[in-house]
């Protein structure tokens, strides 16, 4: 049973639970319709009290081993960056991750470094045996990512989702805890 979350330290970052204090950066960030579009369960526009309610769960969703989820923030000047996450599935042993960057931070490697720093974690302290991840095919700089961090391409899904209106090719990405313990030795 998992009591309480951590907080992971990279280099340049600090992974820390979300607060509420978060919430309106939150919404500005990942709000911004460029970023939406890339995430498949994000509303745009991102109303009010949307942020609040989802930081609300993350507690009971952390409790009862159903997700972790990380706001990512500067380390050292403690602002928010983006947010990473594992939807666990314990009873599988696997967990599908996800993530985000507001704009203003892309191209900085602060997705690879969270990702990675995530992934230890699932491997190392929840004791995963497989982490996946999805991405829009439309965003390759998603999958660079996936790629970085050590996942490989398992496949490619035809209008898996709905996305505003339009169907969206996905791309899967997988790791298995082998891979990951034989590419630190």
């Amino acid at each position: 049973m998992l009591t309480e979350q951590p907080t992971l330290i990279t280099q340049r970052l600090i992974l820390r639970p979300y607060t509420l204090s978060d919430a309106k950066e939150l919404q500005r960030l990942i709000g911004e319709r460029v970023v939406a579009n890339t995430l498949l369960n994000v509303p745009h526009p991102y109303e009010d009290g949307v942020a609040e309610e989802w930081i609300s769960k993350h507690p009971k969703e952390f409790e009862e081993e159903k997700a972790v989820q990380f706001a990512i923030t500067h380390r050292e000047k403690r602002y928010l960056i983006g947010g990473v996450g594992l939807r666990l599935d314990k009873i599988h042993e696997n967990a599908e991750m996800g993530y985000w960057i507001g704009k203003p931070y892309w191209k900085n490697g602060y997705c690879t470094e969270a990702a990675g720093a995530v992934m230890k974690y699932g491997f190392e302290v929840l004791g995963l045996n497989r982490i996946i991840a999805r991405h829009m095919t439309r965003n390759p700089s998603s999958g660079k990512v996936m790629q970085k961090i050590g996942m490989k391409h398992e496949g490619h899904l035809r209008q898996d989702k709905k996305r505003w209106g339009k169907f969206e090719d996905l791309e899967i990405y997988g790791i298995l805890k082998s891979d990951y313990s034989n590419s630190k030795e």
